[in-house]
Order: structure tokens, then C-alpha cells, then sequence
């Protein structure tokens, strides 16, 4: 059986012979194991994408819900948001300080694993929490949301640490280009998702158990959405889960694909010669108890090299992270008492986070193109650029902020030249950036990619960590 197993099991070229296109769609000649760009790996990435940001989109989106929990407990509902944004930012970035530094043993594609894994568990407790334990106190489901929040931003930061690391070990800058547009479509759909409850509610007050809530969704407790429902709520949670799930499907069966990558051997493989395939009959080293040692590359070292891409990452993501606190506050300009449904404040705020997300879409999808993919070959460019960004912060304060007036009384002014221009930046800057960590020209060994990958990483997370404190002083 051993030999029938090494006869049917696939040779791998001599490195003196030109391998055969087999219409696979892999190509033996790329260290080893790399295939050539394949769509079904694209879109295995960009659901890892998808996977990566839902978690923290389901939170934004089911807001109104939390919110509703937090209705009897007025210190609860003003601290919820700023606590969810700080376990989350604080979480994130420790957890990412942590694995960036445990490089030599690292086993990328468990991390990732694990990071879905957790995902499932945390989201399929909040969907139960949605239709059992209704009675328990406002303090003591804070405690328990608080706990979910710490859960999800783990498995975010072994999730980005593990999946740019992973996938710089491809040498496919394609493929880091789709998670970057996976985590695009994250912030879309639920944008989607929750206008649509909005308008599916009867066009009238919202009886409460604590009072009623206005049609405009200005005060009570929170704007008359169906989130509330413990229903609805419950289906978003489960509607999380099943994308983890999925996500942790497919990954598994990219693993199967290429059992070496992102385990330490993945960028130091060479050819083997046909004598060597006896060997092959070890597990995948994503199953081993003890990873590969691979080279282990300081983080001041990645710096030197990346220091216009890492600079340039950092600021976008701060930047970006003043516009959800504008978001909130600016109300449409058209006239109150004859506003639309989709312009009053309950549909018109998601709105607005639905224009900046698909310009942020917009911006990730468009680096497919040549002509827009070779920007990574200019990160001075793309360093100046990050920081011209600045401008879109005065912007906002030409809007309606708090119904109070707009200097430019024109929701186009603010949904399109602020909102989509400002989100397609971020998706355009964003992607190149970490693109181009694993770039020929930066300086970058063939062994150093995961590294540069889960550093490249680091920088975005503490970008987002920066912005994020930063943005308390706006608000």
C-alpha cells in the first residue's frame, strides 16, 4: 500500500526541466509550491477577508439592539460605544504586539484557524443571549457584550497577524489585494442590511417599555430599527457565524492546496528531485504539535525596509478613523418636516456609512487593475498621499453636523465628495499599501515575507488603535 500510495501521489519536477502547464492552474516552478494566480485562491482569500471585518461590522449594525438592551441603564447606553471602540482597539493591538514578536515558531495557518474558531464560539453566544437569559440585568449583559467584544478583537488580531502573513508567502500581491477587498464588502452588506430593516418598519412612533422614540429617530433610547428584536438580532449573530464557518471551510481546503505554506518552510522550500518524494509522506506541518523554526526578523529591521509603505498604512488608518464619529452626527439638509423615509436620520446615517464603504470597496477592487496596481513600486507617493488625506477631517465640519446647519447645504456635497471620495482613498491607499510589502524592489527576502506581512499588519491595527483614541477628542 505504501508503494501504491508514492506511484499515484503527484512527482514534482527537477529544477532542470521545464515543467508542463497541467491546467491546474498551479505552477511547480514557484518555490516550490507557490501556483500561479489562481481565481478560486482569490476568492478563498477575499472570504478570509469577508470573515475578518464582519465580526466587527456585526457589532456597528446591531447597535440599535444593544442599545435597546441598555434602554433602563442610562450610564450603560453613553457607555457602550466608546468601551466597545476601547476593549476592542487596546485588545487588537496588544494581541498583534504579542504575535508580531513571536515570529520563529509561528504557525500561521493555525493562527488563522484558531482566530475563526473563536469567531464561531463568540457569535453564536451572542445569538443565543438574543432569545435566552432576557432577563438577566443591564450590568451584567454589559459584562457579558464586553467579554464578546475582547473575544472577537483576539480572533481579529490572530486573524490579521495570521492571514497577511500567510498570504505574503505567496508572492501574489493579487491575493493580498482580495482580502483587503473582502474586508470592503464587510463593511457594505451590513450597511445594506440595515437600511433595509429600517424601511421595512411602518412609517410611525415605536412604543418602547421606557417611553416612546420619535419617528426621525433623534432621542429615546435609539432609532426605531428592527435590530431591536431579539429575532432580528439573533439572525444577524447566526448570519456571522455561518460566514466563519464558511470562511473555516474554505481555508481548510486551501491548507489542502498548499499543506507547506506560512509554517516556517513555505518561503525556504527548494525543488526536490523525483528520488526525494519518499519523504513526502509526513503530515501537513499545519498539524504538527511543533511548527517549523523559521528566520525570525525584528521589527525595527521590517521598519528600515518598509518604512514609506509601514508610515503610509498607519496614517490612512487614523485618518480613516475620525469619519465614523462624524458619521453619527451629521443629518441630512433637506427640510425635516418633509424629509423621505431613507433621508431621516435612521436610514440617512447608514446611508452615509454605506457611501463611504462602497467608495472604500471601490478603492481595494480598482488595484486589480495594472495601471493602478503598479503604485506599489512608489511609496514615497504613497506616503504623501496618506497624509494629504488630512483635508477630508475640515470637510465634514461643512456638513450638517447635529442638524444645526451645513455651510455647503448639500447632501450630495457630503454623501459623494466627502463620504464616497474620502472611503475610496482608504481602500485605494490601503491596499497598495500592504500590496506592496510583498513587492519586488522594498528589499524584502523571499523568507521575510510572512514577517513583513504580519508587520505590515501591526502597523494597521495600531493606525486604527490611534485614530480610534484620537477620534474621543473630536467627538
Amino acid at each position: 500500500m505504501e508503494r501504491v500510495r508514492n506511484a499515484l501521489k503527484p512527482r514534482r519536477q527537477s529544477p532542470a526541466y521545464e515543467p508542463l502547464d497541467d491546467g491546474s492552474g498551479e505552477d511547480p516552478r514557484r518555490d516550490g509550491r507557490k501556483g500561479r494566480f489562481s481565481w478560486l485562491e482569490y476568492s478563498i482569500f477575499l472570504l478570509l477577508g469577508v470573515s475578518m471585518l464582519w465580526a466587527w461590522n456585526m457589532f456597528l449594525a446591531a447597535s440599535p439592539y444593544f442599545q435597546h438592551r441598555f434602554a433602563n441603564s442610562p450610564r450603560l447606553l453613553s457607555a457602550y460605544s466608546p468601551s466597545l471602540l476601547s476593549v476592542s482597539s487596546v485588545t487588537n493591538l496588544v494581541a498583534m504586539l504579542i504575535l508580531t514578536h513571536l515570529q520563529s515558531n509561528a504557525n500561521y495557518p493555525n493562527r488563522i484557524i484558531w482566530s475563526l474558531l473563536i469567531n464561531i464560539v463568540t457569535f453564536t453566544l451572542l445569538a443565543i443571549s438574543t432569545v435566552a437569559f432576557r432577563s438577566v440585568s443591564e450590568g451584567f449583559y454589559f459584562f457579558f457584550l464586553m467579554s464578546m467584544v475582547f473575544l472577537a478583537s483576539l480572533a481579529a488580531a490572530f486573524c490579521q497577524n495570521g492571514v497577511f502573513a500567510y498570504v505574503s508567502g505567496f508572492g501574489e500581491g493579487a491575493y493580498t489585494q482580495a482580502i483587503m477587498t473582502g474586508q470592503g464588502v464587510a463593511g457594505v452588506l451590513p450597511c445594506i442590511a440595515q437600511i433595509i430593516s429600517v424601511l421595512s418598519m411602518p412609517s410611525k412612533t415605536t412604543k418602547r417599555g421606557d417611553g416612546d422614540v420619535a419617528q426621525d429617530g433623534k432621542m429615546g433610547t435609539a432609532p426605531p430599527v428592527a435590530q431591536e428584536s431579539g429575532k432580528s438580532a439573533f439572525a444577524y449573530f447566526l448570519t456571522a457565524t455561518l460566514i466563519t464557518v464558511a470562511a473555516l471551510l474554505a481555508f481548510i481546503y486551501l491548507l489542502r492546496r498548499h499543506p507547506d505554506a506560512g509554517t516556517g518552510s513555505a518561503a525556504t522550500t527548494t525543488p526536490k528531485s523525483p528520488m526525494a518524494d519518499s519523504s513526502d509522506d509526513e503530515p501537513p506541518l499545519s498539524t504538527r504539535d511543533e511548527p517549523t523554526s523559521r528566520k525570525t526578523v525584528g521589527m525595527w529591521a521590517l521598519y528600515k525596509k518598509l518604512h514609506w509603505l509601514a508610515n503610509a498604512v498607519f496614517l490612512t488608518f487614523a485618518i480613516t478613523m475620525f469619519f465614523p464619529v462624524f458619521t453619527q452626527q451629521i443629518h441630512s439638509t433637506y427640510p425635516q418636516d418633509s424629509q423621505p423615509r431613507l433621508l431621516q436620520p435612521s436610514c440617512f446615517i447608514p446611508l452615509a456609512f454605506l457611501f463611504w464603504n462602497t467608495g472604500d470597496l471601490a478603492g481595494r477592487l480598482v488595484t486589480l487593475l495594472p495601471s493602478f496596481s503598479r503604485f506599489t513600486a512608489f511609496p514615497r507617493t504613497m506616503f504623501a498621499a496618506s497624509i494629504l488625506r488630512v483635508v477630508w477631517i475640515p470637510l465634514y465640519l461643512l456638513c450638517n453636523t447635529h442638524g444645526d446647519g451645513a455651510v455647503i447645504p448639500s447632501d450630495f456635497f457630503y454623501l459623494v465628495i466627502v463620504q464616497l471620495l474620502f472611503g475610496l482613498t482608504n481602500g485605494f491607499l490601503g491596499s497598495i499599501c500592504m500590496m506592496g510589502a510583498s513587492a519586488e524592489g522594498t528589499g524584502i527576502e523571499p523568507d521575510e515575507r510572512e514577517a513583513a506581512g504580519g508587520f505590515m499588519g501591526l502597523m494597521l491595527i495600531g493606525g486604527l488603535t490611534v485614530g480610534s483614541l484620537a477620534s474621543f477628542g473630536v467627538a
